[in-house]
């Protein structure tokens, strides 16, 4: 815990303006999309260069260099953390010495909007670096040239959810050496200054999550021609720049896309591709704009000889800490394919699908968030984090909250989806992170978007269907039902939240309304079958019914009614498919969970794709295979089957409570912000757990109630029925490891 809150503090400092004697600098051209600046500056450094600490920023990207070394590859988050602003890097340099030193910075402007950025007007730099008490900042003397060899290829273009454009190379014009020292950049005009309101950078907000990771350029595991292809197997579904040498003339054009350059198949819109121009001679190109999949595509023209071909995967800092692994290859698969995808789309932001849209819509991240405390180490909180404050900073004035943010050629929003991350998801956030400052912060907007909804006489909720009115993909959805339970479920977290930051006025209203809410919508709704809506005419649809499990509208005695509907309708997409599992486990029915689970997602498991899909049908032509929101089997297996969930924030103090069902053994790390909780139960042969909790944290465990002894470490205990669960025995346990035994 105290080393995320370091991380977390690390990252504070928000709204920070410009240091004096630093400007926004920029190429005296007109702005536009896909252009590729180069700047440079040499300065002087008389005091101790280890003690510096550079704030730079950028519209969009940039890769930058000091004595000819690379220090950052790929800076700068997507703009911004609100309507106007701009994210801003805290770097320390690894290369700078004492005297004469070469900075060079490349710097990509996008120059249009997108699902997961908002163009300002300026491609440019913003560079204000501090040695001890002196700063070095951008200014007019420093050097600055449009890149000659950056194109945008003719033909197709990303669709216009992307703001990153294709990348085109010509090695004919290259200068290849432009961050070195001894490069002479005297041709290069002065840079143009600005301000950071005349650039629509205005303020600046320190970057909140780590530098991405590198794990270097590699060969790719294998290759196989087919015609003028070159087509090579990635490890896996990743985050890539693909890497080229090759023997050519001058003038041959190399091609790179990978397997999801069209999303959904040839029929799908276009992602991002890369281009290259020869020069003579033999050639290393590395194409700096990221691509994902599970294969490389370079399609090669006849007398350019291949000498090698290569990878450099880049990716969210933060390892795969957690792990699950049972007795049932299906469920092991799915689990580390869930993990897979998860990480797959996480980068400047949590993205649906990091081919077509990287957009980070809110309903995914519902499901990401979760995600993450189970299967990464804590770093990937500092993204949710981000989300939380951007979702908040980006709410209109009329109190909307929409996503994706942040955007800039979309406002639209999907109230739905916006309740499950403003309630649900925050109160998530709380209870793995430990994170209470976020919830304050962003309480303010949740409560303007709380009472914009209007609560009846009757006490449901007057229907908003926003400006997509959306509750999941698939048939069968009954809309208006699911609007009340997600409202039911969001003013209970909102009521938690509300009660943890001292709002307690607001915390008893809320609660007040969902108790009202789910009494009328019990008494109105239920047909002694199911629950739907008077005006619904379609099939009972199954999310409905998860939705009054997990909202407490439904009561024990309808649970059976409900379990059966489970086994036999399926028309939630797996985003949704999340609750229904969830539903079931919380009804009790944990095997259902289990075969359902199977059943479902058995398409995907036998696929050789490491990814999910956006829907259970790959022939659904529209969908992605690597799509964040089908992750929700990873929660139900760490959370419920092996049975790990937090009861104080931060997990200081958690539940143990394995379901194994017909499962002989279950092993598990959960990492936790306190360190790593470690479990293994045992079944096979009677009942053995071995557990470790770690230091500054407490465990309730709940063992089988039809044992009435157990041996811990070597000690007989006889565990007290717990009063919450009389089909269990409840054993508390301090920081420590320990063997648990039946006898």
């Amino acid at each position: 815990m105290k080393h995320f809150f370091l991380i977390l503090l690390s990252v504070l400092g928000l709204g920070l303006g410009s240091a004096e004697g630093a400007s926004i600098i920029t190429v005296p051209v007109t702005p536009a999309p896909n252009q590729w600046m180069v700047f440079r500056k040499t300065i002087d450094v008389a005091g101790d260069p280890s003690d510096n600490t550079l704030r730079i920023a950028a519209d969009s990207k940039y890769w930058l260099y000091v004595n000819g070394q690379r220090e950052v590859y790929e800076g700068q988050l997507k703009r911004g953390p609100n309507p106007k602003d701009t994210y801003i890097d805290y770097v320390h340099l690894r290369h700078l010495k004492k005297g004469s030193n070469t900075i060079a910075v490349l710097v990509w402007y996008y120059g249009k909007h997108g699902f997961s950025h908002r163009n300002s007007n300026t491609g440019g730099l913003y560079f204000d670096l501090a040695v001890g008490k002196r700063h070095y900042g951008s200014d007019k003397s420093w050097k600055a040239a449009l890149h000659p060899a950056y194109y945008t290829p003719a033909g197709d273009v990303p669709n216009f959810r992307l703001p990153e454009s294709n990348i085109g190379f010509d090695a004919r014009k290259d200068i290849p050496d432009y961050f070195s020292p001894s490069f002479n950049d005297s041709a290069w005009g002065d840079a143009v200054e600005t301000t950071p309101e005349k650039a629509d950078w205005n303020k600046f907000y320190r970057r909140e999550i780590p530098q991405w990771k590198d794990y270097g350029i590699k060969s790719y595991p294998s290759e196989r021609r087919e015609g003028d292809k070159v087509i090579c197997a990635l490890p896996y579904n990743c985050q890539f720049t693909p890497v080229l040498t090759v023997k050519a003339p001058s003038g041959k054009v190399i091609d790179v896309r990978t397997d999801c350059y069209h999303t959904g198949g040839p029929g799908g819109e276009p992602n991002v591709h890369a281009e290259y121009v020869t020069r003579d001679g033999e050639q290393t190109y590395e194409s700096l704009g990221w691509m994902n999949g599970h294969e490389a595509i370079y399609t090669v023209p006849a007398g350019v000889e291949v000498v090698s071909l290569g990878y450099r995967e880049t990716g969210y800092d933060c390892a795969f800490a957690g792990s699950f692994l049972c007795d049932n290859q299906d469920l092991n698969t799915l689990w580390k394919k869930s993990q897979r995808t998860l990480y797959v789309t996480m980068r400047d932001n949590y993205m649906d699908c990091p081919d077509r849209e990287r957009g980070q819509w809110i309903g995914d991240v519902s499901n990401e968030m979760v995600e993450t405390f189970y299967a990464l180490s804590p770093s990937a909180n500092l993204l949710t984090r981000k989300c939380a404050r951007e979702f908040a900073d980006w709410q209109k004035p009329d109190s909307v909250l929409f996503a994706p943010v942040p955007a800039g050629n979309w406002d639209r929003e999907l109230p739905m989806q916006s309740m499950a991350f403003m309630g649900l998801g925050n109160w998530n956030y709380y209870l793995g992170s430990g994170d209470a400052a976020t919830i304050k912060y962003v309480f303010p907007a949740a409560k303007r978007y709380m009472r914009k909804w209007k609560i009846q006489d009757n006490g449901l909720v007057e229907y908003r269907p926003g400006a997509w009115d959306w509750g999941d993909w698939g048939s069968d959805a009954d809309m208006q039902s699911m609007c009340q339970e997600w409202f039911s479920i969001t003013l209970q977290s909102y009521a938690r939240q509300a009660e943890l930051i001292g709002e307690m006025k607001e915390a008893k209203w809320a609660m007040s309304a969902a108790d009202k809410l789910n009494e009328a919508f019990r008494a109105k709704y239920w047909t002694g079958k199911s629950y739907r809506f008077d005006t619904y005419k379609d099939r009972t649809d199954d999310r409905t019914q998860s939705l009054a499990v997990l909202s407490g509208i439904a009561t024990p005695e309808q649970y059976p009614a409900i379990r059966e509907i489970f086994r036999t309708t399926e028309f939630s997409s797996p985003y949704m498919e999340r609750y229904v599992l969830e539903a079931l486990c919380k009804m009790g029915y944990y095997q259902d969970a289990l075969d359902r689970m199977q059943r479902r997602f058995k398409l995907m498991i036998d696929s050789p794709i490491t990814t999910l899909w956006e829907l259970f049908d790959t022939r659904e032509l529209h969908g992605s295979y690597n799509h964040a929101w089908s992750g929700g089997p990873l929660i139900i297996l760490s959370r419920y089957i092996a049975g790990v969930s937090p009861i104080k924030a931060g997990f200081e103090t958690f539940q143990v409570k394995p379901e194994l069902c017909n499962l002989k053994y279950v092993n598990t790390v959960v990492p936790t912000v306190r360190g790593n909780i470690k479990l293994d139960v045992n079944q096979s042969t009677g009942y053995q757990m071995k557990l470790t909790v770690p230091r500054g944290t407490k465990a309730e465990v709940l063992l089988p109630e039809k044992y009435a002894k157990y041996s811990v470490n070597g000690r007989t205990r006889k565990p007290a029925i717990a009063k919450a669960d009389s089909t269990r025995r409840l054993l508390k346990l301090k920081e420590g490891t320990y063997t648990i035994t039946a006898e």
